[in-house]
């Protein structure tokens, strides 16, 4: 079989696409290398967990940097990101490409798959060497993020790349058919194939009766704003089904005790705050509640574009959905209508009342979460989608390189 090499700046344990793509083109009987960069030494414990055993090799870099070396390297970004500010467009600012691309560039591979930001910057220059490069567009970085995260990034230059990778590269992907056709008519490019975010099928989906009172479950990386939660926490003090909601994440500074603070006490004592888990653990501390949350917000072009993976976990676990509804969720629930509700949380009244109805009846509710798990199991699960991979992949290396 081939040498394939993935490269992702993002940790194994926080960017489940890459591991995924690894571990099926392993088992495909590939020699795979997945390359991504050290982001702490906590870190780098619970990959060496989560790579243990698996069907490729995983090769970290940048791990530990001495105090001056740490010191020169938050001085350079900081001075990208003003650099950026100021109409001077570096890739600098989003993190230190330079053990990345050395090591990329010394491993061999017949075909280098690229996901995020930084390796999409490798990737273009890979390709200018005659290496046969593949991208993944798992976000659309360049139309990402709120407006004020916005500033200081290298959008100019991202464009470049984003470009370049859909014109150029020996196949590109994405999560969504919205996001697929939106890319292709922004650059004249070739619309990327859809792989969805999708899990393997957990063995333990919710089974059983809702809770009493049933239980709302939001999770990310990050707890904080633009990310629906104040909008909806607006509707939900409006319902009037009793419920539960329990949010899991790392709150940014004081957000957690604003958000409590704008709920009426009655509702305040209802919410649970939840540290993050091990990603293994995240599956079925899902499946114990009832309705999984997915707020993305449709004023950001990549968030209203994408298909995220809580979406596609809420149905893995066997949970009902209450989604915004952006194109990505509006494309999954088309085709899984009873699985949930499409919430406005525009309209806060209007919401409330979605709410109430998805949880006010217990027997609707029940059918709801059934109808997730079987759309899970026929559409979206990993089991589906890993035969696909494998068939592009094998596509793409039998074609000469660039």
């Amino acid at each position: 079989m081939s040498r394939i090499l993935i490269i992702s700046s993002g940790s194994p344990c926080r960017n489940p696409r890459p591991l995924k793509e690894a571990e099926t083109l392993g088992r495909a009987g590939h020699e795979v290398t997945l390359l991504t960069v050290s982001e702490s030494p906590a870190l780098d414990e619970i990959e060496r967990a989560l790579v243990a055993g698996r069907p490729f090799r995983h090769v970290s870099v940048g791990k530990n940097p001495g105090g001056p070396a740490r010191f020169f390297r938050r001085v350079r970004q900081r001075l990208a990101t003003q650099a950026n500010t100021a109409g001077f467009s570096t890739l600098h600012s989003l993190g230190q490409v330079g053990p990345l691309r050395r090591r990329a560039f010394a491993l061999p591979a017949e075909l280098t798959i690229v996901h995020n930001e930084l390796p999409f910057w490798i990737g273009c220059d890979l390709l200018r060497i005659g290496r046969k490069v593949a991208a993944d567009f798992e976000d659309w970085h360049s139309e990402d993020l709120l407006p004020a995260d916005r500033r200081g990034r290298p959008l100019a230059r991202l464009r470049q790349l984003e470009r370049h990778l859909l014109l150029h590269a020996a196949y590109t992907t994405t999560t969504s058919a919205a996001l697929s056709a939106a890319l292709a008519a922004r650059h004249g490019a070739p619309p990327p194939q859809v792989l969805t975010n999708s899990f393997p099928l957990q063995s333990d989906p919710r089974t059983g009766p809702p809770g009493t009172p049933p239980a709302f479950f939001w999770f990310s990386q990050t707890l904080g704003p633009g990310r629906g939660l104040d909008e909806f926490c607006d509707a939900w003090v409006r319902t009037v089904q009793p419920s539960r909601l329990v949010l899991l994440g790392h709150p940014s500074p004081g957000y957690a005790s604003r958000l409590l603070a704008r709920l009426p006490s009655g509702f305040a004592g209802r919410v649970t705050l939840r540290s993050l888990v091990p990603a293994p653990e995240l599956p079925s501390l899902i499946a114990q509640h009832d309705v999984g949350l997915a707020l993305e917000q449709s004023s950001i072009v990549n968030r209203d574009l994408t298909i995220t993976n809580k979406i596609l976990q809420y149905l893995n676990a066997g949970i009902a959905v209450a989604a915004t509804p952006t194109a990505g969720q509006r494309e999954v629930l088309a085709r899984v209508p009873g699985a949930g509700r499409l919430i406005d949380l525009a309209s806060p009244a209007a919401a409330a009342a979605m709410l109430d109805e998805l949880i006010g009846d217990r027997e609707r509710l029940v059918a709801a979460q059934r109808s997730a798990r079987v759309a899970a199991e026929s559409i979206y699960c990993w089991e589906r989608e890993a035969p696909r991979l494998v068939a592009i992949v094998a596509a793409a290396l039998a074609r000469p390189a660039p």
